[in-house]
């Protein structure tokens, strides 16, 4: 089982690196991201650094002058951990704890930080901790030491803390073992779904922090699951029995994605996506009132072509649409104005994507009717196929 420690409010400090011609623009909206994750692990962000860099340095990831910059900044402002936005090998992580004498974390060990948080069950703790392994394993060196410096704090839950599995060939039987221990539970969740007959089965999908869970609570008139506003609220998968339209079905709420999510939690949570990979409906969840939501749905779109479920049916829903209105118009303008535009939003994204698109406002369950009835259309079409005679008149 996964250890956590008491939440600490630690200072941080933001590194990303634009290689070659990547846009200022686009590595600023990912350290906004990476501050999100930051706060959500219990950090708060003290300041930023930038490098624009043909290639990373070998040594330090980044150049020797911007790491005399980082360092003076550390000493004037007491920083705590300095949090890079690309993932470092085992050496740069030690060259650079020797320079910034501070606690170093990548974006892989702050999204591994979050999720063992996060984990629940037996499952997604199991999941988490054999990530964490498999990140660990080429970074034990002068990982004891390190700890015995820095006691706790972000990136440091988990399997980290124990000395034993400072021992390399440990650490291997423990990751076999615990490989060994997902096969048994994904084999326990296949039968459960086995018992669920031939349901439609529903997932909710979509990038992290977009209201998956707000829409699961509000579809199946329940508020059991975890809605707030932090990346990676939803761990385990919840499945709840709906009725739409008098046709029953099985709406489940998926594990959010993101951009740079560590291939080894994508591997260790395949069996726990298994519930998105073997439905028969995708309700695919956007933030419509991010800038970049076009960006997000294609990181959707590529982590469901690695699991094999790009070509289930699929809804596209998006929500947050009084965010959208309230960040993208003047308050003052006319009604009519804001209907138009609003109007022609909807068209060019509709034009955008061949799945069936719906607008809604999960919070203000503004034209929640409409996604109702789309999901009921889908269903019922399903339905029918799978049970041809099904008694039509009841619905």
């Amino acid at each position: 089982m996964i250890e956590t420690q008491p939440e600490v409010i630690e200072k941080v400090v933001l590194v990303g690196v634009a290689i070659k011609s990547q846009k200022a623009e686009e590595l600023d909206e990912y350290l906004d991201e990476l501050e999100f994750l930051a706060s959500t692990a219990g950090g708060v962000t003290e300041g930023r650094f930038i490098q624009r860099l043909q290639n990373p340095d070998q040594r330090f990831f980044i150049g020797s002058g911007k790491l005399d910059e980082i360092k003076t900044y550390n000493k004037v402002h007491d920083i705590d951990t300095v949090i890079f936005d690309e993932e470092l090998s085992p050496a740069q992580q030690r060259n650079l704890e020797r320079e910034l004498k501070c606690k170093i974390l990548d974006r892989t060990s702050l999204i591994l930080d979050i999720f063992a948080q996060r984990a629940q069950t037996k499952q997604a703790t199991t999941q988490v901790e054999l990530a964490q392994m498999q990140y660990f394993l080429p970074r034990l060196k002068g990982l004891w030491s390190h700890l015995e410096r820095q006691r706790g704090g972000i990136g440091m839950r988990g399997p980290g803390e124990k000395e034993i599995e400072t021992d390399k060939r440990i650490v291997q039987d423990k990751i076999a073992h615990l490989k060994k221990e997902l096969i048994k539970l994904d084999k326990q969740n296949k039968t459960q779904r086995k018992t669920r007959g031939d349901m439609i089965r529903v997932a909710l999908v979509g990038y992290t922090n977009v209201g998956k869970s707000t829409i699961m609570n509000m579809l199946s008139k329940k508020e059991d699951v975890l809605a707030e506003n932090k990346l990676f609220a939803t761990l385990d998968t919840t499945v709840r029995k709906i009725v739409i339209d008098k046709i029953p079905l099985l709406l489940s709420d998926t594990v959010g994605f993101i951009r740079k999510l560590p291939h080894n939690l994508v591997e260790s949570f395949k069996s726990t996506l298994d519930e998105a990979i073997e439905s028969d409906i995708l309700a695919h969840v956007v933030d419509a009132s991010h800038p970049n939501f076009h960006d997000q749905i294609k990181v959707v779109n590529t982590t469901l072509q690695e699991l094999g479920a790009i070509d289930i049916p699929t809804i596209m829903v998006f929500n947050k649409m009084d965010a959208y209105v309230a960040n993208h118009f003047d308050p003052y303008l006319p009604d009519s104005v804001k209907e138009e535009l609003l109007e022609n939003f909807k068209v060019s994204i509709r034009k955008s994507f061949p799945h069936k698109c719906v607008f809604i406002s999960a919070i203000d369950k503004d034209s929640i009717h409409e996604l109702r009835e789309v999901l009921a259309l889908h269903v019922q079409d399903l339905y029918y196929k799978r049970y041809p005679y099904a008694n039509r008149s009841f619905h």
